[in-house]
C-alpha cells in the first residue's frame, strides 16, 4: 500500500491488478472497485492480456478520497480468488 504521507486527498490514484484470465475477471474487478469508488469512469479502465492469455492486467485510475477509501479497495481485490497480485 502508499504511504500516506506522500499523498494530498483528494486525488488521482492508479490501483493495478494481476488476475488469473477469464471472461468476466474486468467486470468483477470494476463492481468491486465501484462499490468504494462509485465513479470509476470507464475510460479509467485498461486492461492488457499477457502474452499466453492467462493472465490478465487491469490499471483502474480512480478518484481517491482518503486513505481509508483505498485499503477499503485493496482488501476487497485481494480477497478476489482470480486475483494474484495488486499494486
Amino acid at each position: 500500500m502508499t504511504d500516506p504521507s506522500l499523498l494530498e486527498f483528494p486525488c488521482r490514484f492508479p490501483i493495478k491488478v494481476m488476475g488469473r484470465a477469464h471472461a468476466d475477471l474486468e467486470a468483477e474487478i470494476v463492481a468491486l472497485v465501484r462499490e468504494h469508488a462509485p465513479d470509476l469512469a470507464e475510460e479509467d479502465v485498461r486492461t492488457r492480456a499477457s502474452d499466453k492469455g492467462n493472465y490478465q492486467a487491469i490499471t483502474l485510475t480512480v478518484n481517491a478520497t482518503s486513505r481509508e477509501q483505498l485499503d477499503a479497495i485493496y482488501l476487497a481485490l485481494n480477497a478476489h480468488e482470480s486475483v494474484v497480485m495488486t499494486l
